[in-house]
């Protein structure tokens, strides 16, 4: 993996995300009710801004991997 700046992270890890709920047919609504279970106050439009952005906290995409309950996500994915 030969990322080189803050900016490729941000759109490694929107992309990755962005591709996570599409296979897994989650909308950005249903993510922010997960993610509300999760203790993270989010919309429909946070969400969206967010992805769009590709600059989030790592709390934010730590919590959706718990959200879209995916186990052993490897670097390499991202």
């Amino acid at each position: 993996m030969n990322i080189k700046s803050e900016e490729e992270w941000a759109e490694r890890a929107a992309a990755f995300l962005k591709h996570k709920l599409k296979d897994g047919e989650v909308t950005y609504d249903e993510l922010a009710k997960r993610l509300k279970k999760h203790g993270l106050k989010e919309t429909k439009a946070s969400i969206t801004n967010k992805l769009a952005r590709g600059t989030f906290p790592a709390t934010f995409f730590l919590a959706c991997i718990a959200a879209l309950e995916l186990d052993g996500v490897a670097l390499e994915e991202i």
